[in-house]
């Protein structure tokens, strides 16, 4: 139930007793209940707890996510206690005045004094769980009420420091629909304007030119959880708080006079629909890759499952997922399907849980969903059986007994259940020709399963004489029902029909590990290893052929047939191949295999331009939906941008070091070196002649440019944000830059003299080029209640100037209309990343928008419709 404010309860309660009290021992109850709110001595326990040192029994990994939270509240309780701090020296202040001016009039049948204070904004909205991770501990007892002077200030810091780590969505509540709030000066909110170090006109100030008691000032306020907007009309801004510090954005002079805060904001007209997606998951995930009989080949990456018929270049997708898939089966009759996910976040921080999804390849119609609130942390593999009319079907889920459960999938029922193994489960499938006969293998086990009266007997797999290998990686069937295996060593061992023992052993069928065997209809089996060979056998286990897939592909992860005499092959570069058992591989589908931020889109062309810590760049063709060319970097690459005529394409890194590619050849144009940190964004002048870096070192370095993007010369750095940079616009005419940083400061640029602009006059009517800023007038409504400010990654206004595009921490492409000035502006919401999306844009022609997933690593193409 949420609790009352405790000037709320002051309030009642003054109303109660009208002038029986004085104004100061209402003010001293209402203080004093402040602190009833939140016990630090359940903090510091969870602070001084010794789990996470070297002699605790945690694991290492627990023990570093245990000591990240505890830094991560301590930060988050430092911050607080400066705004508690400076929030109670103001109340002291405005209590003295008004005692003063009490003791000169008298008694007064006046409400509560406490009721009467102007609240200081981080009071409602200052508070900052850890992100992505634990809460914080709950409130435990109340303190005494210290009524000695020289204490109270002191115990009015705790409590307010207390309220404020009480609630992340605790709003407050008023009688009136605005909030009284000391006017802030120009002149005054920039601090001192001989520092180089400049605010004025920033966001991120804390400091306020006048007194609240002397206001006159009423702004309309909203409260939304840690994010809460007032509207001052008077000097024709909006401030928004984000983890409790103020953002102010000052609207276009024309709209002063007319701007509403309550105003309700439209839908777009418009909306996204999935058209392409790039990238497949075979870094980490196996048998994922199957040929349906409509032509259509199957795979997933992220929470989507791709159906590409590459004959007709047209892609389906399933989009029932909400988090990452990782396996994938096709059940006999090649229609039904099921994949599994992993548990997952939901934004509203819920716990989704990882389940089975069975559904039709036709009609993409979920069929049933199987197994939620049973399975644990993720689903590693699963199979239909195949000689009951594939009735069944085996899971096996990735928690610390790797769970083994076979369903009735039609009935939603479970069969049976058992602990399979406390080490890796790579693979399981049934018998062909007898459903009760289950195999599973992993690290260190091969297990026969049969299914006996409701439960599942286990018999190991007798390695003998052969070695044990450390790792079993895959199993297949022969026409006759021999178990195959392949291992770590690189040998194919054939267990008989029945038996837990080798009957046949292919000693170093493989140079390494044998990831992958398909039992083709001819009954040739194909093994495909870590040696990038693919080796094709006869009924009698005599090797036919071997052919060896290009190293720029990667080791071969997955095999499975194809059409005719083709096969396809998974990689672990994240590659499909289409190709034959002679050789000669063609990419169907590739994609990056590290996490994914960089995303530019060619001023002139339906192309893009993907890169990512992969150290790989690509340019793709939005209509082929093929790579144009790929280029290797020396390092992991961050972010890009096009030059405006589109000759060359800026790429930054993640070591400081910058370079300039030809659009057309890939060559090396140049190459650059600014400080030894991330560089987040490349973003050229309209008219092709500045190039400005944001960089980590909390730097802007400006960059002149000539010969169509191909000469550079630096012009200098501006200096003045006091966190690292995360978003630039320029304006339309090239001759400012608006800038966004790690701590919400908004600043203002002349980037040719590398000099700061503190005239609100001067920046409130400067048209941009582009909106890729978070934090500004026309973009603010994008943010949704709860924000800590870091939940939006990426921003992008169409072309066309109607449109704003968003991409959030969870795995969420948003679309709003644009301007998106109002609180809590509506948007269309779409899935289909399962990390969070790092970048979006438009393309030139306001077509499609084009999105990218970070850890997911996928890139999504959706058509604006």
């Amino acid at each position: 139930m949420e609790r009352e404010p405790p000037w709320r309860a002051s309030e009642s309660n003054g109303e109660k007793t009208g002038g029986e009290r004085s104004a100061s021992a209402r003010m001293e109850d209402g203080f004093s209940s402040y602190s009833s709110l939140y016990d630090t001595s359940s903090l510091l326990q969870f602070c001084n707890d010794d789990s996470a040192s070297a002699a605790s029994s945690m694991e290492v990994t627990d023990r570093i996510a245990s000591l990240e939270q505890r830094v991560q509240m301590q930060e988050d309780e430092i911050q607080l206690l400066k705004s508690a701090l400076a929030d109670v020296v103001r109340r002291l202040n405005i209590s003295e005045e008004q005692q003063a001016m009490l003791s000169r009039k008298g008694p007064t049948k006046a409400r509560p004094m406490i009721a009467a204070l102007p609240l200081r904004p981080t009071v409602n909205n200052g508070n900052v769980l850890p992100k992505k991770s634990g809460t914080l501990p709950s409130p435990s007892g109340s303190k005494k009420d210290i009524n000695s002077p020289a204490t109270k200030s002191v115990s009015s810091l705790s409590s307010s420091s207390r309220f404020l780590l009480r609630s992340p969505y605790s709003t407050v509540k008023r009688t009136s629909s605005s909030e009284q709030v000391g006017p802030t000066s120009r002149k005054d909110s920039g601090g001192d304007a001989k520092s180089n170090r400049t605010r004025t006109g920033s966001t991120g100030s804390n400091s306020s030119g006048k007194r609240a008691s002397e206001s006159k000032q009423r702004e309309p306020v909203f409260s939304a959880g840690m994010r809460r907007v007032t509207h001052c009309k008077d000097e024709g801004y909006v401030k928004m708080y984000l983890k409790g510090r103020p953002i102010t954005m000052y609207m276009p002079k024309e709209l002063v006079d007319t701007y509403c805060l309550e105003a309700k904001a439209d839908l777009p007209a418009k909306k996204l629909k999935l058209d392409w997606v790039y990238g497949y998951r075979g870094r980490d995930c196996r048998s994922n890759l199957y040929l349906l009989p409509t032509g259509e080949t199957v795979y997933f990456i992220a929470s989507v499952v791709v159906l590409y018929n590459v004959d007709e270049q047209l892609q389906r997708h399933y989009t029932g997922h909400t988090d990452d898939i990782k396996c994938l089966a096709v059940h006999p009759d090649k229609i039904t399907i099921a994949t599994g996910q992993v548990a997952g976040t939901s934004s509203d921080g819920k716990q989704l849980a990882p389940h089975v999804r069975v559904w039709d390849s036709v009609s993409l119609n979920t069929l049933h969903v199987l197994g939620t609130g049973f399975f644990d942390r993720a689903l590693v593999c699963l199979s239909f059986s195949k000689s009951n009319g594939g009735s069944w079907l085996c899971v096996v889920d990735d928690s610390n007994d790797h769970v083994l459960s076979v369903w009735d999938w039609q009935r939603e029922e479970r069969l049976a259940e058992v602990k399979c193994s406390n080490e890796s489960v790579f693979a399981t499938d049934f018998h062909p020709t007898d459903a009760n006969i289950i195999v599973t293998c992993g690290k260190s086990h091969l297990y026969f399963w049969s299914l006996e009266k409701g439960s599942l007997v286990k018999k190991q797999g007798l390695f003998e004489k052969q070695e044990k290998p450390k790792f079993v990686l895959c199993v297949t069937f022969s026409e006759n029902g021999d178990a195959i295996t392949g291992d770590s060593s690189g040998n194919i061992l054939v267990w008989g029909k029945g038996s837990n023992r080798i009957s046949l052993a292919i000693q170093g069928a493989h140079e390494s590990s044998v990831f992958a065997l398909c039992m083709l209809r001819n009954g040739t089996l194909v093994s495909g290893g870590k040696d990038r060979k693919l080796i094709s056998w006869d009924g009698n286990y005599q090797r036919i052929q071997m052919v060896e897939v290009p190293e720029l592909y990667g080791p071969i992860r997955t095999v499975a047939e194809g059409k005719g005499e083709t096969v396809l092959i998974g990689t672990t570069k994240n590659y499909v191949l289409q190709g034959s058992l002679d050789g000669d591989f063609t990419p169907i589908t590739q994609g990056h295999t590290d996490e994914l931020w960089g995303l530019a889109v060619h001023p002139l062309k339906h192309q893009f331009l993907s890169c990512g810590h992969d150290k790989l760049v690509c340019l793709w063709d939005s209509d082929a939906h093929q790579p144009v060319w790929t280029k290797t970097l020396e390092d992991a690459a961050q972010s890009a941008g096009f030059h405006p005529s589109g000759a060359t394409v800026a790429i930054g890194t993640q070591t400081g070091r910058w370079l300039v590619l030809d659009t057309e050849t890939k060559d090396l144009v140049t190459v650059h070196t600014d400080g030894n940190e991330q560089l987040s964004v490349m973003r050229f002048a309209p008219d092709g002649n500045f190039l400005a870096i944001g960089s980590h070192d909390n730097y802007i370095y400006i960059y002149a440019v000539a010969e169509n993007g191909k000469k550079y010369s630096r012009v200098g750095k501006c200096s003045g944000h006091s966190s690292f940079i995360t978003h630039l616009d320029w304006s339309v005419d090239s001759q400012y830059l608006v800038s966004n940083s790690g701590d919400y400061e908004i600043l203002y640029w002349i980037p040719s003299v590398c000099k700061q602009v503190v005239s609100v006059e001067t920046t409130r009517d400067i048209p941009w080029a582009s909106f890729t800023c978070t934090l500004g007038f026309h973009v603010f409504g994008l943010w949704p209640d709860g924000s800590d400010g870091t939940d939006i990654n990426a921003v992008c206004r169409s072309n066309e100037k109607r449109l704003l595009a968003t991409g959030d921490d969870f795995g969420k492409v948003h679309l709003f209309s644009f301007p998106c000035s109002q609180s809590r502006a509506p948007s269309h919401v779409y899935s289909g990343h399962s990390s969070h999306v790092t970048n979006v844009n438009f393309l030139l022609d306001d077509s499609h928008l084009v999105s990218t997933g970070g850890k997911d690593m996928s890139v999504m193409q959706w058509r604006v419709v």
